[in-house]
């Protein structure tokens, strides 16, 4: 292997650790936002799960492999370019790296996008704005605002149903292994419903939203637990499917290495980063945008495994961490819980991402061509 190809694969390998280190709790952060699991058991789940969706773009998802090689976005000349690719991985991994270090949920996608254009001026080239208006742009602008409006729109939905259904929500204290529920009393004290008896402010603390009733004759609140973890694995697997091949496509230049191969290692990298370094990206997502109870979480995560398993079947290079935090936004907005300050500080970093990626990128590709 040369030098030059080296550094594309040590480049690559680094996107890929930040990205899973930035996205890999994303899917689950409704999980454990909830109450449902605690950090460890979301963190396991979200990794097993989004190492799955990697395997699986094996055969799947070469559309979008060929779309993050830069092919059709910058003219074939520049492809043949070592620097090329190793100036694209260098800046959306630094600029992810920042990202994650400073809790921030920030978009690979995007970073990668922005790494493409930067390194394609820098390189003296044209860069095809009708394709990456088209195949790039529009698709990331259209899927939060598409995740955030269909979130408002089926969790009252959903509400609905959960009537029909007769499930009621309630807050409960477990004691002795038991869900004892909670009343709120005209004079504002919370009591037992069963006893009377007065809660302290600490037992409040850690009483629980759950779910009374039963849906074909299982206890809904079970039903409504294996659903929220299979959405929330979903999800994670969406963007392992989703994500893997995009940082894929930039090993492609690295000659030794076949697409089945790069799919491979790129999805072992971006697990291992999740495991190791998700824990401030993940308590952002999970608590600091709005609190949520279980069916809220279930509704989200629905809505982003969705957007995001269509966008990869049809090689859309959408933006997990846009739909994810969309899908959250949403609950937010329809429980009028929602933190604008976290949402607008996360808003502000996407708008960021492609101009500042896009620089580093360019910075790179100068310096390394005029110190090679």
């Amino acid at each position: 292997m040369m030098p030059t190809e080296v550094f594309i694969l040590a480049a690559g390998l680094f996107v890929a650790y930040v990205n899973g280190a930035n996205d890999n709790f994303k899917g689950v952060a409704t999980l454990f936002g909830s109450g449902i699991t605690d950090y460890k058991r979301a963190l396991y789940w979200a990794t097993a799960t989004t190492l799955m969706g990697s395997l699986a773009a094996l055969f799947l998802s070469h559309g979008l492999v060929a779309a993050f090689s830069g092919k059709g976005l910058v003219p074939a000349a520049v492809l043949q370019m070592p620097t090329f690719l190793f100036a694209v991985a260098s800046g959306a991994a630094i600029i992810v790296f920042i990202a994650t270090v400073t809790g921030l949920p920030m978009s690979t996608t995007h970073a990668l996008i922005g790494g493409l254009v930067g390194a394609g001026f820098a390189s003296g080239h044209s860069v095809e704005f009708q394709r990456l208006a088209n195949s790039f742009v529009l698709p990331l602008l259209l899927s939060p605002i598409i995740s955030v409006l269909l979130t408002v729109a089926i969790y009252p939905a959903f509400q609905k149903i959960k009537i029909m259904c007769g499930v009621n929500g309630a807050t409960c204290l477990c004691l002795d292994g038991k869900d004892e529920v909670v009343e709120i009393t005209p004079g504002g004290t919370a009591v037992l419903k069963s006893t009377g008896l007065t809660l302290t402010m600490a037992q409040m603390d850690v009483c629980q939203t759950k779910y009374l009733g039963t849906v074909a004759g299982i206890e809904a609140q079970e039903v409504l637990g294996k659903t929220h973890y299979l959405t929330a694995g979903a999800v994670s697997f969406a963007r392992g499917l989703n994500d893997t091949p995009k940082i894929a496509g930039l090993l492609l230049a690295v000659q030794f290495l076949g697409i089945q191969h790069a799919l491979f290692g790129i999805g072992i990298v971006i697990a291992l980063g999740g495991l190791i370094s998700a824990r401030k990206v993940a308590y952002t997502m999970s608590q600091k945008i709005t609190p949520m109870n279980h069916g809220q979480g279930f509704t989200a995560n629905l809505v982003a495994a969705m957007l995001i398993i269509l966008a990869s079947l049809y090689s859309l290079p959408v933006s997990t961490t846009h739909v994810t935090c969309g899908s959250i936004f949403g609950i937010g907005i329809v429980s009028g819980k929602a933190n604008w300050q976290v949402i607008r500080n996360i808003l502000l970093s996407w708008a960021a991402t492609l101009p500042l990626a896009g620089l580093l990128s360019a910075a790179v590709f100068l310096a390394v061509r005029f110190y090679a």
